[in-house]
């Protein structure tokens, strides 16, 4: 039973995604969804017309997707690191540290909205470049919300382990950095992987959220502002859909990455 079931377990997680997306895509371009949405193909593109203003404007698209790419990539190993960071001192500071998750906690639950406003009047003073600014801004509402689900999944990690283990380590009169290095950060590594996929497509939307409210016009989230608001809406889609292929394309490398990690770690 385990063989048959890990022998269809790439038709379950890959096929059967990809057959509902065919045929979503197959509904739009047969005007069927604008007709289930009572909408128009100027509000709504056809897919046909969405690809097509991407393969226009690719230089223009691809740096703009550059410029998002640029602010996920260092605030999410940024707020990773500092995350876990976070949590080790949580664990090996039981007292301040459940203080400190409590806090941690309630900043997660901050929409980013909110954040990207509070963050934008904070970085005015950065720097008199408005281009030094703008980045600043959405590096820190970036990696912010990477902290927070780093810290919150990698103390769970750090802290539940097997009841013998951590008593067998003392056993040999092991110190905390021992416990440390040897026990809790094996263990959290598939927390870390539980995070990271929370984060990536979180730390996306922060991205877009954050090119709302920055200074300087660029960035895909910022495109797609400017488009709506000058009733392009078909340059707008095409810049929608580059943000979902970012985070789909970050997504995959980040579940490969855990396959051949996990992998290594297992054998």
């Amino acid at each position: 039973m385990k063989k048959s079931a890990s022998r269809f377990s790439p038709v379950t997680s890959v096929l059967y995604p990809l057959l509902f997306g065919v045929l979503l895509i197959a509904l739009w371009q047969g005007q069927v969804l604008h007709k289930l949405l009572n909408t128009t193909t100027l509000i709504l593109p056809l897919p046909t017309r969405i690809l097509s203003v991407i393969a226009d404007n690719l230089p223009a698209i691809a740096k703009d997707t550059w410029a998002t790419v640029s602010v996920i990539l260092p605030g999410l190993v940024i707020g990773s690191v500092i995350g876990y960071l976070l949590a080790v001192f949580a664990t090996n500071s039981p007292r301040f540290g459940a203080t400190g998750l409590n806090i941690i906690a309630a900043i997660s639950s901050i929409p980013t909205v909110a954040l990207a406003a509070v963050i934008l009047q904070w970085t005015r003073d950065v720097s008199s470049d408005v281009d030094v600014r703008s980045y600043v801004m959405k590096l820190v509402i970036v990696t912010v919300v990477s902290t927070a689900s780093m810290t919150l999944n990698a103390y769970r990690g750090l802290t539940e382990l097997k009841p013998f283990a951590l008593d067998l380590m003392k056993s040999y009169a092991a110190n905390k950095m021992t416990v440390l290095f040897y026990l809790r950060a094996p263990n959290s590594l598939p927390f870390i992987f539980i995070s990271l996929k929370v984060s990536v497509p979180a730390c996306v939307i922060a991205a877009l959220v954050s090119e709302y409210f920055a200074e300087r016009i660029t960035g895909v989230g910022r495109r797609i502002r400017e488009c709506i608001l000058q009733a392009q809406y078909s340059t707008a889609w095409a810049y929608i859909v580059t943000a979902c292929i970012i985070a789909i394309v970050l997504f995959a490398i980040l579940m490969a990455s855990e396959k051949l990690i996990m992998r290594k770690r297992n054998s």
